[in-house]
């Protein structure tokens, strides 16, 4: 037999409360607590170790024990999301049609566009740097992996856990270029 118990009803059965919130208002608090960053450990503590310390209790004991030791947690937590809460209503009176047009060309388009074809980039940048020019690789030399040539030279392009993947039974006998995808930039390593 399976049973299946929805988070909130965990926390009833745990604590017999039952906490109800308007339409979206819980993932625009989220959206404000991870831009504020209000329940880092630096703010509330590292939970986690936090509940191992505590020990066996009910969850009034929790709550005493908890406010006991950290005293301004709660209310720190709660002025940094709520200050954010309040930018986000700021920003959201400057959201018009256009502004969501644009955004979404940005996503469908550009952004898919560029993360699909970051590669080119890649190759782009390096030819860049060698003073060479680049090209990308035809279908039968992606066959053969080969992703790219900077000036005449092919090279592979991979991210940077191929490295760890030693049990690949893909034989790549061209430098290897290899990236790591970060939020905000794309971290190339190579050396040829």
């Amino acid at each position: 037999m399976k049973l299946r118990i929805p988070n909130s009803e965990v926390q009833e059965l745990l604590t017999d409360k039952s906490f109800e919130y308007p339409k979206y208002v819980t993932q625009i608090m989220n959206l404000a607590n991870q831009n504020a960053q209000g329940t880092r450990p630096n703010i509330v503590g590292q939970m986690s170790d936090l509940i191992q310390e505590f020990g066996a209790g009910s969850m009034i004991e929790w709550d005493a024990w908890y406010k006991n030791g950290h005293p301004e947690a709660i209310e720190t937590a709660t002025d940094r999301v709520y200050r954010m809460i309040e930018l986000l209503k700021e920003s959201i009176q400057t959201i018009d049609k256009d502004m969501v047009r644009k955004w979404i060309e940005e996503l469908v388009v550009v952004k898919t566009y560029c993360g699909l074809k970051f590669q080119e980039a890649i190759l782009r940048k390096i030819a860049e740097e060698k003073q060479s020019d680049y090209r990308l690789a035809s279908p039968e030399e992606e066959a053969e992996g080969i992703d790219g040539f900077i000036g005449n030279s092919p090279v592979s392009i991979k991210p940077i856990t191929y490295r760890i993947m030693n049990e690949l039974p893909e034989q790549i006998d061209v430098p290897i270029i290899y990236y790591d995808k970060k939020k905000s930039e794309i971290v190339v390593e190579y050396n040829f």
